[in-house]
């Protein structure tokens, strides 16, 4: 157990001199600094909870810090071998961590779509943290009786908290994937309950055109009845009484929003 708990931090050590900075390690597992030092410098090991954030950050498991030290650096290598595609993004998700906890949970989610002139498309999305990353997870289900259109996507990425931002980046599920891109803004001091911000697509209507709109999500908490999530989803006028006042009035004010910091 002794010579166990002396692997785990030389091998620690060996690790986090593979990276940028402790720092911004420590920001991606969503652990205090003070106490990463003492995994580094006091001999503390940590919880099986963080031990498991700490190995997944590395693309290891929690048993490979108990290696000899040679035998754990070949594990190591042999990881970032099996994985050739790190690049500029990999360290970018999920950023500050800790703060994107606050916002884990389901949302209800509103925007105008080029593919829908003149209605606001409503969808749900889910925020999870797994293996030390937020991942997001994205339905939208319309139903066009009108022009007898059934149209249902989803949408599957991850989330990073920079520069006070929340940045999400997802990708459709299917056999012509397509990229979605959502930059919100975190909660208002006063209200926890709806994020603003500017979301990016294509319009599978009308030839697949780029486009950019206003977005809002509400908060439903970490638990919520999925199935009504799910039944609230489709295609509204800006009248709709169903629609939340705040959510038309966003979406179809032309003045600047937060004094202009974000155009429409």
């Amino acid at each position: 157990m002794q010579g166990s708990h002396l692997n785990f931090n030389g091998n620690l050590k060996f690790a986090c001199s593979t990276r940028k900075s402790i720092s911004d390690l420590c920001r991606a597992i969503g652990v205090n600094r003070q106490q990463f030092n003492r995994y580094l410098n006091a001999g503390t090991l940590p919880s099986a909870h963080n031990r498991l954030r700490i190995a997944a950050a590395f693309g290891l498991e929690p048993a490979d810090f108990d290696l000899a030290p040679h035998a754990f650096r070949a594990r190591l290598l042999e990881g970032r071998h099996a994985s050739p595609g790190r690049g500029p993004l990999d360290d970018a998700f999920p950023g500050d961590l800790r703060a994107l906890r606050a916002y884990l949970g389901f949302y209800q989610t509103w925007h105008i779509s080029l593919s829908w002139p003149g209605r606001i498309v409503c969808s749900c999305a889910h925020l999870r943290e797994k293996d030390g990353q937020v991942q997001v997870t994205s339905l939208e289900r319309i139903m066009d009786h009108e022009n007898g259109v059934v149209q249902r996507s989803r949408y599957v990425g991850l989330a990073a908290y920079q520069r006070q931002r929340i940045f999400l980046t997802e990708l459709t599920r299917g056999e012509a994937p397509t990229f979605g891109q959502t930059i919100l803004m975190p909660f208002e001091i006063h209200q926890r309950r709806y994020l603003r911000g500017l979301t990016m697509g294509i319009s599978w209507r009308n030839n697949n055109l780029p486009y950019a709109t206003r977005t809002i999500w509400r908060h439903l908490g970490t638990s919520t009845d999925r199935r009504g999530l799910i039944a609230a989803c489709g295609i509204y006028k800006p009248t709709s009484a169903i629609l939340p006042s705040v959510v038309a009035s966003f979406l179809t004010e032309p003045a600047l929003i937060a004094a202009g910091t974000m155009q429409p």
